[in-house]
């Protein structure tokens, strides 16, 4: 009885620790780096170990907030899972979380192990579609609180790009604007976990195999699914060869592996309804707007030697910003936050000038721009 408990409580510890110090969805993730390098300090004596330790606690700030969303994710999903197998009394385990070490969020998701055989679709569909509607209420809201949290800031070539989902694209529009393509948005840790919970959603709703979609497929069409997933998998296969998407080769190699095709129930003459029908439907679709086909790429973008709302000789914000007024005519708020990261652009550093809560380009105007070493802007 101890096991049952002990084994997924050590995979979750696990598997928060890979995704606050392994992951590798932003280059920029050195904590584990600069937690080693400040405890020499510390043992070693060093004058600059506090330095050291408040830099380190800035990362871990950052690394645990993408770390916390994404498991609250992660276990609201598989939560759902869980109390409706066991509403239909079916045995089943706490969930198995996947610690990865060496993938982009640290984790490879969660899975739960069943014993029994399923009863008719209806329970199925129940049991498979209940895990990811459960995950997808907080992604949703991590997406919108951390798309808003988020800025705007140069193109920095050779860093991370995320390849942005429709929702996610669409969400962003919405409460910045039109970006201009020398700048990008850079995430908040909520927004890179919600897009994490996006990605990780669409691919679970695949209609292949074991996966939630496979659940909830087989459940609306019943044996009848059979040859449209094989054509279905066919075609991925084409896709995949054809745009040359290498990187989702593991990914149909797993499918090919747990089976490309349902297994039946015990009964599949169990109607599920017109309600169940929709619901099933409209979750199936929603891959269509939370799924990349390339995920993350290599930033070569060449930004503009002088975006407008930057000067290459002063590191000092814009005054609006100094004085509370707002450079943003469509902000809901009446100020501009000023920030204190830094970005470097073309060997200089620079402060961000402004995080509005609604962004878009044509309200700036260079007349509120009062910086007299700000002359050279174009």
């Amino acid at each position: 009885m101890q096991l049952k408990w002990k084994l997924p409580l050590l995979l979750f510890i696990a598997t928060c620790l890979t995704t606050t110090f392994f992951r590798r969805i932003d280059l920029d993730n050195d904590v584990l780096y600069r937690f080693l390098l400040s405890l020499c300090l510390s043992i070693a004596g060093a004058e600059s170990a506090p330095q050291y330790w408040s830099g380190f606690g800035q990362q871990f700030w950052k690394a645990f907030q993408f770390s916390a969303a994404l498991m609250f994710l992660l276990t609201c999903h598989e939560l759902g899972h869980y109390i409706q197998s066991r509403r239909y009394r079916l045995r089943s385990s706490l969930p198995f979380f996947l610690p990865m070490p060496f993938g982009p969020f640290g984790t490879l998701g969660a899975v739960i192990a069943m014993d029994d055989e399923v009863p008719h679709t209806k329970a199925l569909f129940d049991i498979g579609i209940t895990g990811p509607l459960s995950g997808l209420v907080p992604t949703l809201i991590f997406l919108y609180y951390g798309i808003q949290w988020s800025y705007i800031g140069p193109r920095q070539p050779g860093g991370i790009e995320f390849g942005d989902p429709l929702l996610f694209q669409w969400t962003t529009y919405g409460l910045f604007g039109y970006i201009p393509p020398d700048m990008m948005l850079y995430h908040h840790p909520f927004a890179a976990a919600a897009w994490a919970g996006l990605l990780l959603t669409s691919l679970n709703l695949m209609p292949f195999g074991q996966l939630d979609g496979g659940h909830v497929f087989y459940a609306l069409l019943r044996r009848r699914s059979i040859p449209v997933i094989r054509c279905f998998f066919v075609a991925a296969l084409i896709v995949v060869t054809w745009f040359q998407l290498w990187h989702w080769s593991p990914f149909l190699i797993l499918i090919v592996l747990i089976g490309v095709a349902h297994p039946p129930t015990a009964n599949d003459a169990i109607p599920l309804g017109w309600f169940r029908h929709c619901i099933g439907w409209a979750t199936l679709m929603f891959v269509l707007v939370g799924f990349s086909p390339i995920p993350l790429s290599i930033d070569e973008h060449e930004p503009l030697e002088k975006p407008v709302w930057y000067c290459l000789e002063s590191i000092r914000s814009y005054p609006c910003c100094y004085e509370k007024k707002p450079l943003c005519s469509a902000s809901r708020k009446n100020q501009c936050e000023h920030l204190t990261d830094f970005s470097y652009f073309n060997g200089h550093r620079h402060h961000h000038p402004i995080r509005c809560q609604r962004y878009r380009l044509s309200p700036i105007r260079l007349s509120s721009i009062q910086n007299e070493n700000c002359s050279d802007i174009t």
